[in-house]
């Protein structure tokens, strides 16, 4: 049974491209701090992705001159890479998503999902997966194209229903949606679980229209953003904090209603919505 709110919550916490479930809870001890403190008893939980990553797969990373060829162990991690560096296709997508079931049929289920950047976009996708029309959507999609990305199995019982019932909420940081056609049934039809969208107006790793691309795969009046005023980061300061514990406040008490997009920024922060 889901969690209730004098129980608490059960969290799914997914972290971005070269981190790992143990660096993204270090990361988001605040935020951890402020959702149990709003939801008492509530637990966040944080599998790390199957993909290990070479420090040559790490943006930003520079072989030093001594550099003889071993590739160093990183304790960094991937739900999915990338084909051939600037393709749009990934690889190992199923493999993460497998990843995420597993830990969905183990510590699940789940009442909400909240991501990081690569982990943004995987909690959209969990989310869109878990909807009730979803693997519909897909056996059509791929009845049209067979070259479209498959409903994953591991997402699906015994019975052919969904692993767990549809995400109360999701909260995506620096979030993006997948951009290749191969991908499109996971949002079409538009998502429809509430989605919390952070957008940094410095974030020069996922700019603005791509995450843009994400917020519009999300039904009109299910989404909310936020933008603040730093660049790829999970802002912890309390004003963006309690814009998410006001989010999910509004989702877990049946409250969240269809509404016109609402925006908030620093300079207008309102919360909860």
């Amino acid at each position: 049974m889901s969690a209730q709110n004098n129980k608490g919550l059960k969290i799914l916490m997914l972290h971005g491209y070269t981190q790992s479930g143990s660096r993204f809870h270090d990361k988001t001890r605040a935020l951890e701090k402020a959702l149990i403190k709003a939801f008492p008893l509530s637990t966040l939980h944080y599998p790390t992705g199957p993909l290990p990553l070479r420090p040559a797969d790490i943006p930003g990373f520079i072989p030093s001159s001594q550099d003889n060829g071993n590739e160093e162990e990183t304790d960094s991690f991937a739900w999915w890479r990338r084909q051939n560096g600037d393709s749009l296709l990934y690889t190992g997508m199923d493999r993460g998503l497998e990843r995420i079931a597993e830990s969905i049929r183990q510590e699940g289920p789940f009442d909400g999902v909240i991501g990081f950047s690569q982990g943004g976009a995987a909690s959209a996708i969990v989310a869109s997966l878990l909807e009730p029309a979803r693997k519909q959507a897909f056996e059509t999609a791929y009845n049209k194209d067979p070259q479209k990305f498959k409903y994953p199995t591991s997402f699906i019982n015994d019975d052919g229903h969904a692993i767990q019932p549809p995400m109360k909420f999701a909260v995506v940081y620096s979030g993006f949606a997948a951009p290749f056609e191969l991908y499109s049934a996971f949002y079409e039809p538009k998502i429809t679980t509430p989605t919390l969208h952070f957008l940094g107006s410095l974030d020069t790793l996922v700019d603005e229209t791509r995450g843009r691309l994400l917020i519009n795969s999300c039904e009109s009046g299910t989404e909310r953003v936020v933008t603040h005023p730093g660049g790829h980061f999970l802002p912890s300061q309390k004003v963006w904090l309690d814009a998410t514990i006001g989010f999910v406040k509004e989702c877990v008490n049946g409250t969240a209603t269809k509404k016109a997009i609402k925006e908030e920024s620093v300079e207008h922060m309102d919360v909860p919505f």
